[in-house]
């Protein structure tokens, strides 16, 4: 049977208006699904003659929930499928009803659909009435704006434009009285030869069970939820650790394709230089001039090999070596020393200033000793004849600060970000020296990162560069 419901029928204010109304429950689709579910499970079990009215929300999931009850119900249960009737085709809202129904094989249960101006359009519900058990399951969809899509769909769009799912405000009713008045509401649209079975006494321990049985339900879908969750977790991590791998693998095809530009230039002038000194017509300058070309390549190229070396050991070397305290004082006048003749030669004065009670670093000495020649001879290599290079230090918090200052041509504002790439070579020397291999500042920051220090630069060009270095004081194992 079908027929059409247009009455001012509303379950949710019926129940909220008893005087045995239990709290509203603002519950999610999910958790009214497991309700339900639990009811029905309880019928089944009972396998007494019930009378069942039920209107679900759209969705294969409701639907399959309850064809599968309907393949475990007895002959003998009354069934009442309300569904919301469209203002545009209510025969193929009528052809949908049956859809689910003739997949079980079942008796089709009787059919009722709802006007678009009844109150139940915008309600779901389970009446369950049997010999020892009732119940009620109701669910109220509030006007919730915007709402995504006409019907009876429970998803909505949140402010930001994300689809979420709707929340339901919901009652579970077991008193007879309430449910006897929500059946008495109903039963105009009922077929006259619908009965209800006769009530002989209600059974407490069916309470207990359909609490259990919710329980275990919610566990249930708990643990689904947990696992799904530890999934995307795993999958999360996954994706990053391929996307960091991807990066890495991206990080050194670049590296490689780097190196491969950065050696071939010097090989391709000391091809071109070895060529021209076969000519039998070369002039006694020009054969020193290309002699001295060939060895500048070869000392670039052995620059470079070495730069590359100990670029690719320090990761290795930070793993297998313990820091120790280091004093300033051992490793910066020596290094100085070694590089006063370079500075004489080209005109720059070089000083360097490092108090005696300066606390310890913690640093290798071996690290200091590159940090300080790096940052030294590019110091010298780009301060023209008559500039001062100054090394000095002080304390500065828990850090020892390790001052290199040169008058030199300085750099570019937009080029500092940059000073510290792989090859990246900024500035040409003043005496147009090419024999940097690109990779001073990049192995100075890197030491520095592996030691917890840190470097930074302030520079004008025209009015030389400052580099400033922070160098972690020393902590022993008993200061924690």
């Amino acid at each position: 049977m079908t027929s059409v419901l247009a009455s001012e029928i509303s379950l949710y204010e019926l129940v909220a208006g008893s005087t045995s109304a239990p709290f509203a429950m603002q519950v999610s689709p999910v958790t009214f699904k497991a309700l339900m579910s639990s009811l029905l499970d309880l019928l089944v079990e009972q396998n007494d003659t019930a009378s069942v009215w039920v209107k679900l929300p759209k969705g294969d999931a409701w639907q399959t929930e309850f064809d599968r009850y309907l393949e475990r119900a007895g002959a003998d249960q009354q069934i009442h499928c309300f569904k919301n009737q469209r203002d545009d085709n209510p025969d193929a809202d009528l052809k949908q009803a049956f859809a689910g129904l003739e997949r079980t094989g079942t008796n089709q249960p009787s059919t009722v659909l709802v006007s678009p101006e009844s109150p139940l359009r915008r309600e779901y519900f389970l009446l369950i009435w049997s010999k020892q058990f009732c119940g009620l399951l109701v669910g109220h969809r509030a006007r919730l704006a915007p709402v995504l899509r006409e019907g009876d769909t429970l998803v909505q769009v949140d402010e930001d434009g994300t689809e979420k799912k709707q929340s339901l405000m919901a009652f579970l009713v077991v008193d007879p009285i309430v449910v006897r008045e929500a059946i008495a509401s109903l039963q105009p649209l009922m077929p006259r030869s619908a009965t209800l079975p006769e009530w002989e006494t209600f059974d407490p321990m069916l309470v207990n069970q359909l609490l259990t049985k919710h329980i275990q339900r919610q566990e249930e879908l708990w643990q689904r939820a947990s696992t799904h969750r530890k999934q995307a977790e795993m999958a999360n991590l996954l994706q990053l650790q391929n996307e960091e791998l991807l990066s890495t693998i991206r990080l050194k095809d670049e590296f490689l394709h780097n190196v491969g530009q950065e050696l071939r230039t010097p090989l391709t002038n000391m091809k071109t230089a070895l060529t021209l000194l076969n000519s039998p017509s070369l002039k006694p300058p020009q054969k020193q001039r290309y002699m001295d070309l060939l060895a500048r390549e070869c000392d670039r190229q052995s620059s470079l090999i070495t730069s590359l070396l100990d670029l690719v050991s320090l990761d290795q070397m930070a793993e297998q070596t313990t820091v120790q305290a280091l004093s300033l004082g051992d490793i910066v006048p020596g290094v100085v020393s070694t590089y006063q003749p370079l500075a004489e030669e080209k005109g720059v004065r070089l000083a360097y200033t490092i108090p005696e009670n300066l606390p310890a670093i913690s640093c290798f000495p071996t690290w200091l000793k590159q940090i300080v020649i790096n940052l030294l001879h590019n110091g010298i290599k780009f301060t023209p004849r008559g500039g001062q290079v100054w090394v000095r230090a002080k304390q500065q918090g828990d850090y020892v600060q390790l001052e290199f200052r040169d008058t030199g041509i300085g750099i570019a504002a937009g080029e500092i970000p940059k000073i510290f790439d792989r090859f990246y070579r900024v500035r040409q020397a003043v005496d147009e020296d090419m024999g940097g291999a690109g990779l001073g500042l990049t192995i100075v920051q890197k030491l520095l990162l592996h030691c917890g220090g840190s470097i930074s630069v302030k520079s004008r060009v025209g009015d030389g560069s400052t580099f400033n270095v922070l160098l972690p004081i020393y902590r022993g194992s008993e200061e924690g």
